[in-house]
């Protein structure tokens, strides 16, 4: 501000809105541009080599003799020269309007009087332009293309402009900048501007360019390359001290101040806030020679700062002026791996600057802004702008997280939430298919979700929480992607995995728990809600459609139930390693107990005729849950069971819950064998832990102590006498570290483990156990009293381990022959396998009862325990391979003619599974099966004849297999496969059968591979057409495409035959 005392009014005094406009006084003849775009040229003279620097200042050729020179060329031209009265009229006019311009320009100061009149032969440039623009534009011809604008400039014109600007800018504004501003390119010694004239100099200069600003044709290249210099003399004259400012009166201060404003607000936001940072002193683009920026500078610029941020798009302009200020190419590439620099901005944003009104204010208009620095669409700028918005959402929420989660994370997590459970929908206002979350949306929503919670990387409660809150909707969503074809399915795989993750263990068992219907700690998808498949690849919620038909409702609620089931036990395959999959089946185990525990407690519940409708609901409920949980259980051991523990503990969690569940309800009425059987497992996997399969510590022993009450209690109350004693035994192998370990322990961990008894490994404790019996706590009379009597002492840790026999006494295999019929499903199959592995060493004994054993394994073929009968079919597939001249005859007539008396049902099952069995010993015959072609092709030609539908199928496959195997073996019988594969696909009524048929000319085909126009060269063509009739006229999808698959192995066979590969060969012939 000026002082009271301040200089007298000089010329410079004047309103930056005197300066031309085009008013009366430029009244007359108007020169043309080009006429004064050659006055600039002829007072700056010819131009240098130097013209096409960056930096503005006086060109090497204007030394103060060559400017006083030039000047007076032009005022010679202009006073004489013919065409040139009206150039001088206009720049008489000019500077009638701007004294200051006159006066420099009249002065005996060469650089000042150049500065002044190149400004106003610019000033003059600027009004021609501007009248040019406003006059009616010329319209263009016909077919020819727009003709240029009336005030665009040739090539050379511009170039010429660009020139007197930086001369402009060079001798009028830099030389009077105040000490501290600009680059520090000022004038050298003795070159200054005299004492009191800087003040009324700069703002001279600068009203005229500021002037020379508001025409575009005249603001682009000032802007482009002098906004810094522009801006310095702006703030200097309008917000530096009064100190800098001697000569300039108070109104001309707040104009300065205003058209500061106005260029700020004008020139492209991102370039302004780029050049705001340079002034305050912040990146090294700052020259070394200018020094520190002065405090009152800094001040200002980080108040304008804050003005480009709070505007609308402030956010994004800021962010493109700190990371934009690389040359492209790769330096782009650097900006983008910068981190440092975008987490830098991102706390930048996140603090509210000092004008702003309150920090509600400041998150209500910035928070929008940030959330869509998430959606911006180049690749190389999206990677900064996706970490500057996630480091400052994240630094909100640390910092104001009641603020962040109103102003960020709702609006981020609104498309979610609005079809949420938890989220009263007024439906009744929507028709039914209305869109409530179209597909972009909720596309963006999810990948939104991912960039911020996943991306971040930041397990903080807030954060959690408010996630928790969607994962019902972003779990069915997972799950009806997983059912379709969508790129949403990775998205929401990794934010489920990444909160069970993060999450606390019971936090996130409860999520699971939720995400499985076991409770409500996660709000799922409104129930009205559904979701649709997108034309983009996505999905879209909309209102779900009301189903009259029950039947249909109830099967597409049971279809949903089990995929959920499916997508969780898929889920959790991808966190064993954690141990979450583990503590979960854990958790299920003991919501199976509970669900034992009332249906003790209440069989079955009563429900009143006349009860409450509330009551009937509640029942419906618990039943429901019930069936849960045990499809669950189900889908839990089929899907990850095999690798579901990780450590000893969970082991032991596992073991306790069985045994707690065999402690509360003993097997008794009719899943009493199902309930031994799992029972009789979890005691062999303890016997299996502390018989070597695991390498125990003594931390390990104090967990698995934990099961020694439940071991104990069990000895006393568990109905079955054998069970007792094992649990008792088990119960003593803890409580000692392994030191005294009965017999029974070793032979039940035998059976687990599945090595042949009397070959246990070392246990942890460096003992060598005893011969364990043939069988795990199941047997005779007299082999449970030699048992006890064996057991009723310890084994000292250094007796010697028993030897290792190859084969057995034919008392031994007379007993392991009875144990082949022991009633629990374990101790048969680990009897059956021993008996396997016998045939296998070719024990004599085994040899000279072959017949005997073949006996057994057939009768155990029958067994329904799938451990049993596999054990058996494995037997016989065994023996066979071994002795196939005997044991085949007896397999084909039982496949053939099932043994009398038995169901039919129960005849196709066994038949089934001899088919199994003769497909093995397919396998291992290998080459040696061309011996017993006929008979086997044979039995399943007439399989394929039979009534049972199942049978059928299988005979079908088993032939393609066969068939596959034989190869160009099959010679004539390939007529009798054909006809019969031809007739069945064209002619039986159940598809799994056709898809069957069809199936054998697969594996056909894929067997010849080349050879296929060899041995199939009579039924090439008939098999060519069934192939081409099924793909063409059958229902059935699965038969299509297994005639789809035939006919590209016959293409590429035929392909192979009439285009065979081109080999380069090289011959070397050596003569005699």
């Amino acid at each position: 501000m000026a002082a009271g005392g301040g200089p007298a009014p000089s010329p410079a005094r004047r309103s930056m809105a005197a300066l031309p406009d085009g008013g009366p006084a430029a009244a007359g003849p108007r020169p043309e541009p080009g006429r004064v775009v050659e006055a600039l040229e002829l007072l700056l003279g010819p131009p240098s080599d130097g013209d096409g620097a960056a930096e503005p200042g006086p060109e090497p050729a204007l030394c103060p003799e060559t400017l006083r020179r030039n000047a007076a060329a032009l005022e010679e031209r202009l006073s004489r020269a013919a065409g040139w009265a009206a150039l001088r009229q206009l720049r008489a006019a000019v500077l009638s309007r701007a004294p200051a311009l006159a006066a420099g320009a009249a002065g005996a100061e060469p650089g000042w009087a150049a500065a002044c009149g190149l400004l106003a032969l610019l000033l003059c440039l600027k009004e021609r332009l501007a009248a040019l623009a406003a006059a009616p534009a010329i319209p263009a011809a016909p077919g020819a293309p727009p003709p240029p604008g009336a005030d665009t400039l040739s090539v050379g014109q511009e170039r010429a402009v660009r020139r007197a600007l930086r001369a402009a800018v060079g001798l009028g504004l830099l030389p009077h900048l105040p000490p501290g501003l600009g680059p520090g390119l000022g004038p050298g010694p003795g070159l200054g501007p005299p004492p009191g004239t800087r003040g009324p100099r700069l703002f001279a200069a600068v009203a005229a360019l500021v002037e020379l600003a508001r025409l575009p044709a005249l603001g682009a290249p000032l802007l482009a390359r002098h906004l810094r210099l522009l801006l310095c003399g702006l703030c200097g004259l309008g917000h530096g001290p009064a100190a800098l400012c001697q000569g300039v009166s108070e109104a001309e201060r707040a104009q300065c101040r205003e058209a500061l404003r106005d260029i700020l607000d004008r020139v492209y936001q991102p370039l302004a806030v780029q050049e705001l940072l340079v002034l305050q002193g912040q990146p090294k683009q700052r020259c070394a020679s200018a020094g520190a920026a002065p405090a009152w500078l800094r001040r200002l610029c980080g108040h304008l700062l804050s003005e480009r941020l709070l505007r609308p798009g402030g956010v994004q302009a800021v962010v493109r002026g700190v990371l934009e200020g690389t040359d492209g190419g790769a330096g782009a590439e650097a900006a983008a791996l910068d981190w440092r620099k975008c987490d830098a901005v991102g706390k930048i944003l996140a603090a509210c600057p000092q004008q702003c009104l309150s920090l509600e204010d400041y998150y209500r208009q910035v928070c929008p802004q940030i959330l869509d620095l998430l959606h911006i669409q180049d690749k190389v700028a999206a990677r900064q702008f996706q970490r500057v918005a996630t480091t400052t959402l994240l630094t909100m929420a640390r910092e104001q997280p009641q603020l962040a989660e109103r102003h960020l994370l709702q609006p981020l997590l609104a498309p979610l939430r609005r079809c949420s459970e938890a989220t009263e929908l007024a439906l009744e206002d929507l028709t039914a298919g209305a869109v409530l979350v179209p597909e972009a949306e909720l596309g963006s929503c999810v990948e939104d979700v991912l960039k911020v919670y996943v991306v971040g990387n930041d397990s903080s409660s807030l954060l959690l929480g408010s996630l928790q809150s969607v994962l019902g909707v972003v779990f069915s969503l997972y799950s009806f992607a997983k059912q379709n074809v969508s790129y949403l399915r990775s998205l929401c795989q990794d934010i489920l995995l990444w909160f069970l993750e993060k999450a606390e263990r019971e936090q996130s068992l409860a999520v699971l728990e939720g995400l499985a219907g076991l409770s409500s700690h996660v709000p799922t998808l409104h129930p009205q809600c559904q979701l649709r498949v997108g034309s983009e690849g996505g999905a879209a919620i909309v209102v779900e459609e009301t189903i009259s038909d029950e039947d249909e409702a109830l099967y597409q609620k049971i279809s949903l139930e089990q995929c959920h089931v499916e997508s969780l036990v898929e889920l959790l395959s991808h966190c064993q390693k954690s141990g979450l999959a583990g503590d979960f089946f854990i958790h299920c185990l003991k919501e199976l107990t509970q669900v034992a525990a009332e249906d003790e407690a209440a069989p079955n519940p009563p429900v009143e005729p006349g009860g409450s409708l509330l009551e009937l609901e509640q029942y419906q409920a618990r039943q429901g849950r019930k069936l849960l949980v045990l499809q669950l259980v189900a889908a839990l051991c089929e899907g990850v069971s095999d690798t579901v523990f990780t450590d000893i503990v969970q082991v032991q969690e596992f073991l306790a819950a069985v045994l707690q569940r065999a402690c509360a309800h003993p097997a008794r009425g009719p899943g009493a064998a199902a309930e031994a059987q799992t029972l009789a497992m979890a005691m062999g996997l303890v016997a299996a832990v502390l018989g070597g399969a695991v390498q125990l510590k003594s931390s390990d022993f104090a967990v698995l102590k934990r099961l020694v009450p439940l071991l104990e209690e069990l000895s006393r109350t568990y109905p079955e006498p054998l069970t007792q004693e094992l649990a008792s035994d088990l119960r003593i192998a803890i409580c000692t570290h392994g030191a005294c370990s009965p017999g029974t322990v070793g032979a039940a961990a035998d059976g687990v483990l599945g090595r042949k008894p009397g070959t246990a490994a070392q246990s942890p404790a460096g003992r060598a156990p005893s011969p364990p019996a043939p069988r795990h706590g199941h047997g005779s009379p007299s082999a449970h009293g030699e048992r006890s009597k064996e057991q009723s002492t310890c084994r000292e840790p250094s007796a010697s381990p028993a030897p290792r026999a190859d084969s057995l006494t034919p008392a031994g295999l007379q007993e392991l022959l009875v144990s082949a019929y022991d009633p629990q499903p374990p101790s048969r199959a680990a009897a059956l396998r021993r008996l396997a592995s016998l045939v296998t060493q070719r024990d004599p004994e085994a040899i000279r009862l072959q017949e005997k054993l073949l006996q057994v394994f057939l009768e155990n073929v029958q067994h329904e325990d799938a451990f049993v009968y596999l054990s058996a079919i494995q037997g016989i597939a065994l023996l066979s391979s071994e002795y196939p001249e005997q044991i085949l005859p007896v397999l084909l007539a039982q496949y053939e003619c099932p043994a009398q008396g038995t169901e039919d049902t129960m005849a196709a099952v066994t038949r089934m599974k001899l088919g199994e069995v003769l497909m093995r010993v397919t396998r291992a015959l290998g080459d040696m099966v061309f011996q017993h072609r006929e008979p086997l092709i044979r039995a399943f030609l007439r399989g394929a004849r039979d009534p049972d539908s199942a049978l059928r199928a299988s005979s079908l496959s088993n032939l393609g297999e066969l068939c596959q195997h034989l190869g160009f073996q099959l010679g004539s019988i390939i007529q009798e496969v054909t006809c019969c594969v031809t007739a069945v696909a064209r002619t039986d009524p159940e598809a799994e059968v056709r898809r069957a048929a069809v199936h054998v000319v697969v594996l056909l085909l894929r067997g010849l591979s080349e050879k296929v126009t060899e041995v199939l060269r009579d039924v090439l063509r008939d098999l060519y057409r069934l192939l081409k009739h099924v793909a063409t006229a059958e229902c059935d999808t699965a038969t299509v495409l297994h005639a789809q698959l035939a006919l590209e192995e016959l293409d590429t066979a035929m392909r192979r035959v009439l285009f065979p590969p081109q080999t380069l060969e090289k011959k070397i012939v050596v003569l005699p």
